[in-house]
């Protein structure tokens, strides 16, 4: 049996300990630091388990999934629970500011209706920068608990965060695994690998254990894709329409899912189960409070707001919005002329599963966080979880000998040119 599994955890757990150990030394932010000592213990112990693990004979699968679960513990839910913990405590710096902001709003949302307050509100407050709320209106409901039984450590809503994500993998699993006579069923590898990506991998533990906000976005949307790939369009509509609620981050995946399953025929249900919760989170505040939501999620996404966006990172977007004479103007104009491009081939090669759909969103979503005048290296995670849930998604169809049953020599170039002849040699390498 290969090694090659075996030395792919070693070398992933000991470079996401340089990371960790890189973060705890170096980062100005303190809940970043607070991460990065606590998951350097984490990954250091996990390569030292894979090298123990590459000296023994036989099935070492059983080991390595163990050994990703320990880790997940390690560098993900122990840094957040410790955090949580001492900030319900009354100690200082550990949440960002994203925290703050959806646990405010759920306040809101409760004692007024809307998650929202306006520009001149804003305006008046100490910090006007935590005032701003630039979330879909359905994130507020992840600081409804704090809001309902106030800061207690299980109400910190990056506890939520990682609930809702964690519920929505397990459903993906599910959805995807492999049982008896199933050939549209993914193998324990991929899925394994599904799960480092989401859980272990640094940028996504750091996320989980400081803000969160991003990662029940991204697992809703791997939930959709799940729901695609067993042809379920109004199960598929109703996760990615959630995502949509949360943040308008989801919508260009919401937009490759919808044109996956209108190849499909579903199209119409998949619409349907995507208006449901987008319209019962969005409909209510719009009526109550459409100023507010103008201010916070389009002028303040625009740069339009009281006090500029703290989502800075030096990427091409930014660094052209900032440095390049009209890059106010260039930055966003790159932006939707990347959009109209990938529309258009979308338009011309749409994609033939739910794997080729992953790579199109991770796609999309990656063009989208580079090309942004405020952006920040932590949309990272988007991409790197889409990849790693196309392992799964790519596997699950490998075997499937009907996939191109009744469908004509030339059709079938174009959808081996989305899925690939065959099983995936991809898959294969990673698994």
């Amino acid at each position: 049996m290969s090694n090659r599994p075996l030395l792919i955890d070693l070398a992933f757990y000991a470079a996401a300990a340089l990371f960790a150990g890189a973060t705890a030394l170096w980062t100005v932010l303190e809940p970043h630091s607070q991460w990065g000592a606590i998951a350097f213990g984490g990954y250091l112990p996990a390569a030292i388990c894979v090298a123990v693990l590459l000296t023994q004979p036989g099935a070492v699968w059983r080991g390595r999934a163990l050994v990703a679960a320990g880790t997940a513990v390690a560098v993900t839910a122990m840094p957040l629970a410790f955090m949580a913990v001492d900030r319900a405590s009354g100690v200082t710096g550990r949440a960002q500011e994203e925290v703050l902001v959806v646990e405010s709003s759920g306040a809101r949302l409760l004692d007024t209706g809307s998650p929202y307050l306006r520009a001149d509100a804003i305006a008046a407050l100490p910090e006007p920068l935590l005032g701003y709320n630039p979330y879909q209106p359905g994130m507020a409901v992840f600081g409804l608990p704090a809001a309902a039984f106030g800061e207690h450590w299980w109400t910190d809503a990056r506890v939520w965060f990682l609930l809702a994500a964690a519920a929505c993998a397990a459903a993906a699993v599910n959805l995807l695994r492999r049982r008896p006579g199933d050939v549209l069923g993914a193998g324990k590898g991929p899925l394994l690998r599904a799960f480092q990506a989401t859980f272990v991998f640094p940028v996504c533990a750091l996320t989980f254990a400081t803000g969160g906000d991003d990662m029940p976005v991204v697992a809703l949307i791997v939930l959709a894709l799940a729901f695609a790939h067993r042809d379920r369009p109004l199960a598929a509509g109703l996760a990615v329409g959630a995502a949509a609620a949360l943040k308008l981050f989801a919508w260009p995946a919401a937009v490759v899912v919808g044109v996956l399953l209108w190849r499909g025929g579903g199209l119409r249900r998949y619409l349907g189960g995507f208006a449901l919760p987008v319209a019962a989170t969005m409909v209510p505040v719009l009526l109550l409070d459409a100023r507010g939501f103008f201010d916070n999620v389009v002028a303040f996404g625009l740069g339009h707001g009281v006090v500029t966006s703290p989502a800075q990172s030096p990427l091409p977007g930014f660094l052209i919005a900032n440095h390049v004479p009209g890059g106010e103007l260039i930055a966003p104009a790159l932006l939707g002329l990347a959009a109209l491009v990938i529309a258009a081939l979308l338009w011309t090669r749409p994609p033939a599963s739910a794997a080729s759909a992953a790579l199109w969103c991770a796609a999309g979503l990656s063009t989208a966080f580079l090309l942004m005048p405020s952006t920040r290296f932590g949309y990272l995670l988007y991409p790197v979880v889409l990849l790693g849930w196309w392992l799964p998604l790519r596997d699950a169809i490998a075997g499937a000998p009907t996939l191109f049953a009744g469908i004509g020599s030339e059709a079938v170039d174009e959808l081996e040119h989305e899925t690939g002849p065959g099983p995936s040699l991809a898959v294969e390498w990673w698994r």
